[in-house]
């Protein structure tokens, strides 16, 4: 257990070591506001130079219904919540009723506190939330091992959700109907999908990143698997993965083809060397070319392939 907890250490320094180089080389994005993604439906999507300074990219969008709004994600800290907050009232002064968390990780759920003091009822599947009760305190008081400094995270504090469900759960906001599904572990164990069927529009949370390489160390392969092959069932037009830009079917394919290549060959290599660097540079000659978060690469490695 220690020596899997050093590996996951060495590994959040890195990405933080990488994301500082990022920013200060001049590559970080500025944060950009949040994109009409169909008439009462909007998103952040597509952010470039992805850094802790704009929640690594995450997407974190809003539905608008008659009586109120409905919050997916809430991004990296009371701050980052509160720049999100301030795009939301540029488009709507309605209630926020809802915020609902498609997964535990931290750029998806350390907003809560800023909306729960707005009244929202935060919402996950069961599994997700019972994540976050083992691991957000733990990973917000090791937050700079994620390259975040303590001006960063000045006021942020953990918010579970209040409300939880296994497999469906369907909220009427008037006027729209949203419904959350899951479909079993993928990108975390408790990890869902938002869709409005009237729209045929689709948040996927992190099931989907799209010119982003993912984070994997949590996923369960089979599992991504079987909800990405979910998703190709669905009648759906506009996709919004959890980083990245507004996708489509063809997008699913190349998530399913990235992590197949990506678990067959980080198998083949860990059964032959520990030598993270000389497997890392192996992979990125294997995998299909992403232009944001490359160091995840190695430390999806270190995590999940190298961590016995």
């Amino acid at each position: 257990m220690k020596k899997v907890f050093l590996l996951r250490w060495q590994s959040l320094v890195l990405v933080a070591l990488l994301a500082f180089i990022a920013i200060f080389t001049g590559k970080n994005a500025s944060a950009q506001g949040l994109t009409k993604i169909a008439d009462n439906v909007y998103s952040y999507v597509d952010v470039k130079g992805a850094t802790p300074l704009n929640s690594f990219g995450a997407n974190a969008g809003i539905i608008i219904g008659e009586d109120g709004i409905l919050v997916i994600d809430t991004l990296t800290s009371a701050k980052e919540a509160k720049r999100f907050l301030k795009d939301i009232r540029r488009v709507s002064k309605k209630p926020i009723k809802y915020v609902v968390n498609t997964h535990s990780h931290l750029d998806h759920t350390f907003g809560n506190s800023e909306f729960k003091k707005h009244g929202a009822t935060i919402i996950s599947q069961i599994k997700d939330a019972e994540k976050m009760k083992k691991e957000s305190e733990a990973t917000l008081k090791n937050s700079k091992a994620y390259g975040f400094t303590e001006k960063d995270m000045k006021g942020t504090k953990i918010v579970y959700p209040g409300l939880t469900f296994t497999v469906r759960m369907e909220i009427d906001l008037g006027g729209q109907t949203v419904e959350l599904i899951y479909t079993g572990s993928s990108h975390t164990d408790g990890s869902i999908m938002i869709y409005l069927p009237g729209r045929k529009i689709l948040f996927t949370g992190d099931i989907l990143f799209t010119n982003y390489h993912p984070f994997i160390a949590d996923g369960d392969i089979e599992g991504w698997m079987k909800a990405l092959d979910f998703i190709m069932t669905m009648d759906v037009s506009a996709i919004i993965p959890g980083h990245g830009p507004i996708s489509s079917k063809k997008d699913i394919e190349g998530m399913k083809n990235y992590l197949i290549v990506f678990d067959k060959k980080a198998k083949e290599l860990a059964a032959i060397s520990t030598d993270i660097a000389y497997i890392t540079s192996e992979m990125k000659k294997a995998l299909p070319p992403r232009a944001e978060l490359e160091s995840l690469i190695q430390s999806n490695i270190q995590m999940k392939y190298l961590k016995k």
